[in-house]
Parts: C-alpha cells; sequence; structure tokens
C-alpha cells in the first residue's frame, strides 16, 4: 500500500437528504409555529381534525393531543418537542415550498456548498484526490433530477451521484468548456448545504 492510499479518507456518506430539507425550510415566508399549542392546532388542521392521525404521527395519545389543544399541557418533552418541529415544518407552506423547488427545476437552480473528499477518473489525469471545499451553481436539470429523486423516496446512495455529477459539470469542467471526460466522485463529506 502506497503513501496516496493510505491518506485516503475512508467513504462516508453526506446527508444530502437533511440539506436538501434545510435549504426548504430556509424559503419560509412566515415562520412555523413555535409553541405547543400552535403546533397542535395546526397539525390538526392539516390532518382534518383527525386526533387519532396526529397521535399516531407524534407517537403519542389522542388525550395528550387534545390537552396540548386545549392548552392545559404546555411544555412538551424533548422527544416530543422535536416531532412536534419536524412534523411542523414538513407540513408548513407548501405552495411556497412547491413554487421554489418549480423555479429551481425549470429557469434559476441550486446553490451547492459542500467540503468533501473529491476523486477523479479522466484520462491523463495526475490530479489525485483529496478535501475540497467548493461553492457553485447547479443547473436547472440537475436540480430537477435531485428534486425528483428526493420526491421519489431515494436513498443518500441515489442522491450522491447525480450531486457529484451536477458539482463536475458547473464547477470541474466549467458546463462542458474544459476537462472532457472527467468524472468526480465524492466521498467523506464533510459538509453539504443547498441553496434556492
Amino acid at each position: 500500500m502506497n503513501d496516496h492510499e493510505q491518506q485516503q479518507p475512508t467513504p462516508r456518506l453526506g446527508n444530502v437528504l437533511a440539506a436538501l430539507t434545510r435549504a426548504e425550510r430556509k424559503v419560509f415566508t412566515r415562520p412555523a409555529p413555535k409553541s405547543a399549542k400552535a403546533q397542535v392546532k395546526f397539525l390538526l388542521t392539516r390532518a382534518k381534525g383527525s386526533t387519532k392521525a396526529v397521535a399516531e404521527r407524534l407517537g403519542i395519545s389522542r388525550r395528550t393531543v387534545e390537552r396540548y389543544r386545549a392548552g392545559s399541557l404546555t411544555t412538551p418533552q424533548k422527544r416530543l418537542q422535536a416531532a412536534l418541529v419536524e412534523e411542523t415544518e414538513s407540513e408548513w407552506q407548501p405552495q411556497v415550498r412547491a413554487q421554489v423547488r418549480e423555479r429551481a427545476a425549470t429557469s434559476s437552480g441550486m446553490m451547492v456548498d459542500v467540503t468533501a473528499y473529491f476523486g477523479f477518473a479522466c484520462k491523463g489525469s495526475s490530479d489525485d484526490g483529496r478535501e475540497r471545499s467548493i461553492t457553485t451553481a447547479i443547473s436547472p436539470t440537475y436540480a430537477k433530477q435531485i428534486l425528483e429523486l428526493q420526491e421519489a423516496g431515494a436513498t443518500e446512495e441515489d442522491l450522491h451521484p447525480i450531486v457529484a455529477e451536477a458539482i463536475t459539470e458547473s464547477y470541474f469542467t466549467e458546463w462542458g468548456t474544459r476537462a472532457a471526460g472527467l468524472r468526480a466522485d465524492f466521498t467523506h463529506v464533510v459538509s453539504i448545504e443547498f441553496r434556492f
């Protein structure tokens, strides 16, 4: 084993799905409900008043849902608080989220900030892989593919190749103007953020 092989970090996938979710939540035009009572009322509205459906989503009893709605319980435990925040934000402003996703898929694309280990495959390449911090635009074509995969329930493993291809296209080959045939794969993702 040579020195180069020993220096490469072990492959680790970054949380692309979580980064996409965070990016969507940054485009809200109004803040999501903060109090437990307001969150439960919002979830009940989305569930058409079904305390059973809300209780199942949150992993609590129907009576507990009713107590939060009435205001007799006000401070949830950490697990329930996290579930309330997650469920509320996942349902909050669906039209705003849809408009932003549509704009990204048709005209504006997305920005990606990623710090990861990039490895390369190309004829005559002498550039060894290394950790890089990259901020680049992703074209609407790739944004559409990424968002469609996310909606279809794709896993991290499904998203990594298309995100790597999008970064290769925009950053390394500059939209096909240089380094023809270059393919970059990224592993050991330290951080990744998307912006619409």
